[in-house]
């Protein structure tokens, strides 16, 4: 097949994803919803939920309009203009797409999922999993078809590709990443502020179980696992499955503009990821369990089989089904391509081992919670940043072998290769806030022990799935930030040929693109920026998620104190008053960070200069890796060392050191599901600025 077919195919693939999605959807919807009380707490849910959204995306939609109208009139010398703009746009509104279809999936999966545990583990497995399926389904559908519709439109039909052609679609990506990251902190910050104020006064102050329906903010809660875990996750997932892809397609251009077959390289992001869509949707009917012991295996095996799947089609299309430049070894591009593959599989491993109840680490944090809160979080934060250095080793390995067999687009094509199989890896991670849902639903609803139970067994394995997924993610996100940076290096090389350019420009430039000297002041500063600026942006999103915890806890108090025979049962809590609180810290909480993110590299790059800006976002490329591998794997470890001693070890629910776990588990909810996640987001969006906005710099 020549290179049109391929850009044909992958968007077949595209719409092959979506359309497994829909049909997947129907799947869920066809099974029992559950009696009326089920059905009523689920609405609720539902509603809280869509509220959210639509009062998110009205916050998002002037932002997307006005960094949209900067973008279309920023004239030519930028390389930008309306056709970006219409990227932008479409990036951005696929993303919200995307994340409000796998929150309404989620919402009516979640008790379906709490009806089919009353049958067996085997059968609530399916339903979660189908619908973590079409949130995977629908974000790689959604993405994919986009960058095949924009670059078929912007380049003729592969016909003129050239330098401002791929400019225009990267701006898809931009887009993408801008709502990613509001979602993702907005989200967050929901989740989390309900999840945290609800624990403290039910949990701790209260006595009361997890999910009790006297607790008024267990509806809140439930509902930030579905806009922040599910919505917010897909957001984050969407723009990296659509930022790895978009900077490999440029490096493909600059590396190989000019030479025969250089259209093949464009392409074969494109076509690696249709092919994982293909690999995605096989390794999908290999999931299954009958029992706890073999959920982990199950999901596990799903992915493996994926990835092989993937590896053999990527073998095939780098030997003889594409064409390649003189001097490309389609062997050593294969090797290329696969080291992230393979680096994500262990990656998601590495993660298992140390936010899983089976292995020592959790276990150990257990243990250390007999002697209180203290040695809790000691051991936790220990474990978190225990756990940075062998992932980061094998994303140091990946960048070596893909730069070792394909140069800098070899690295580029390594993230492309690592979220290839990203259908079954979202989905994996999707399932875990359904059974978590299932599981509210079920004490909500006084169903018998044995649901909950299951709902557990389902849950708990959601928890160290969720922390494979922010994995997946953070390490994508460190090689494709890593070869975004490169494109911005090479991209100020080529701006130094325009007459326009200045001096101090072109004497940084070396055989075609711009080198850094780490030895002058200029880019230290720019390092040193950049190294603080991750830890900025966590504090900020973190005192956001305390801001409004704080708020949701003299709520639960209050309706605690002041609505009587309500710890009896014999009243109903106010719901509704705590979802309103969640969402309005949330959305007012989301601007500042996210507004940051945008801002910062403008300013640094119109102020300090281009070798300013290049120090700043080298910086924030290694302090954000190292931090959101440390939050992300902390928390899930607390997260499950509660869960381990809610399953019997150790006195068991609601004794002091199932207390002090709680603690452990609260301190970890911002880390795992606000802060860590939002960083991979943070770095490649600030490179993306950088690159689209560099001629401004000039």
């Amino acid at each position: 097949m020549d290179n049109l077919q391929f850009l044909y195919v992958s968007g077949g693939c595209a719409l092959l994803a979506l359309g497994f999605a829909f049909f997947m959807f129907t799947q869920i919807m066809k099974k029992d919803p559950g009696d009326a009380k089920m059905q009523a707490i689920s609405r609720q849910v539902q509603i809280g939920a869509n509220a959210f959204l639509a009062a998110e995306y009205k916050w998002l939609a002037v932002f997307v309009v006005i960094v949209a109208a900067t973008i279309a009139f920023a004239g030519e010398a930028a390389d930008l203009g309306p056709q970006a703009a219409i990227a932008f746009i479409a990036g951005a509104s696929a993303s919200a797409l995307a994340g409000y279809f796998g929150m309404f999936t989620s919402t009516r999966a979640a008790v379906r999922t709490t009806q089919a545990a009353r049958t067996s583990l085997g059968d609530a497995l399916k339903v979660a999993f189908g619908s973590g399926s079409v949130m995977g389904m629908t974000v790689v559908g959604l993405s994919l078809l986009g960058l095949v519709v924009f670059t078929y439109l912007y380049t003729d039909n592969l016909t003129n590709i050239t330098e401002k052609s791929l400019n225009s679609v990267l701006g898809f990506s931009f887009g993408a990443s801008s709502i990613a990251l509001f979602a993702r902190v907005g989200g967050g910050i929901y989740t989390k502020a309900a999840d945290v104020g609800g624990d403290l006064v039910g949990k701790i102050e209260a006595g009361i179980p997890e999910d009790d329906p006297r607790n008024p903010a267990v509806i809140a809660d439930n509902v930030g696992d579905n806009v922040g875990d599910v919505a917010g996750m897909g957001a984050d997932l969407f723009e990296s499955y659509a930022g790895s892809i978009v900077a490999a397609m440029t490096l493909g251009f600059f590396a190989y503009h000019g030479q025969e077959h250089m259209t093949s390289m464009v392409v074969m992001p494109l076509a690696v990821s249709a092919l994982g869509i293909l690999a995605s949707i096989i390794g999908s009917f290999f999931v299954g369990a009958k029992n706890e012991s073999q959920l982990q295996s199950a999901l596990f095996r799903g992915m493996v089989v994926a990835s092989i799947v993937a590896a053999a089609a990527t073998w095939w299309l780098c030997n003889g089904a594409l064409p390649l430049p003189a001097g490309v070894n389609g062997t050593h591009l294969f090797i290329a391509i696969t080291s992230g593959l393979v680096a994500g599989v262990i990656i998601g491993k590495l993660t298992d081992y140390y936010t899983s109840s089976s292995f020592k680490p959790v276990k150990n944090i257990a243990f250390q919670s007999q002697t209180g809160p203290a040695t809790n979080i000691i051991h936790g934060l220990a474990t978190g940043m225990e756990s940075v250095a062998l992932p980061v080793v094998f994303i140091c390995a990946a960048i070596w072998a893909a730069y070792e067999f394909g140069g800098i687009y070899g690295v580029a094509m390594s993230a492309v290769g690592m979220l290839s199989t990203l259908g079954i890896t979202l989905a994996v991670d999707a399932y875990g806030p359904v059974a978590d849902n299932a599981g509210g639903l079920a004490e909500m609803a006084h169903l018998p022990k044995e649901v909950r139970e299951r709902t557990d067994a389902l849950d708990s394995c959601g928890n160290t799935t969720a922390a494979i997924g922010k994995g997946f993610a953070i390490g994508s996100a460190a090689l494709t930030a890593l070869a975004l940076f490169s494109a911005f290096c090479t991209k100020a090389g080529e701006l130094s040929l325009r007459p326009e350019a200045s001096e101090a420009l072109k004497k940084l430039v070396v055989d075609g693109s711009m080198v850094l000297n780490i030895n002058t002041p200029t880019v230290t500063i720019g390092l040193l920026i950049g190294g603080f600026l991750p830890f900025l942006f966590s504090a900020m999103t973190m005192r956001a998620v305390g801001n409004a915890a704080n708020k949701m806890v003299e709520e639960v108090r209050r309706q605690f104190r002041e609505i009587k025979g309500l710890m009896e049962g014999k009243a109903e809590p106010d719901t509704q008053r705590c979802v309103a609180i969640a969402t309005d810290g949330a959305i007012k909480q989301m601007i500042v960070p996210g507004v940051m993110a945008v801002t910062v590299p403008l300013i640094v790059g119109k102020f300090m200069g281009i070798e300013a800006l290049g120090g700043m976002l080298a910086g924030s490329l290694v302090s954000s890796v190292m931090l959101a591998i440390f939050m992300s794997n902390a928390g899930g470890a607390w997260d499950n060392a509660k869960k381990y001693i809610e399953a019997g070890a150790f006195g068991g629910k609601g004794g002091p050191v199932h207390k002090a776990a709680v603690v452990g588990d609260t301190v970890g909810d911002p880390f795992k599901d606000t802060s860590g996640p939002s960083l991979n987001i943070l770095i490649k969006l600030m490179t993306v600025v950088g690159v689209i906005f560099l001629p401004w710099f000039v």
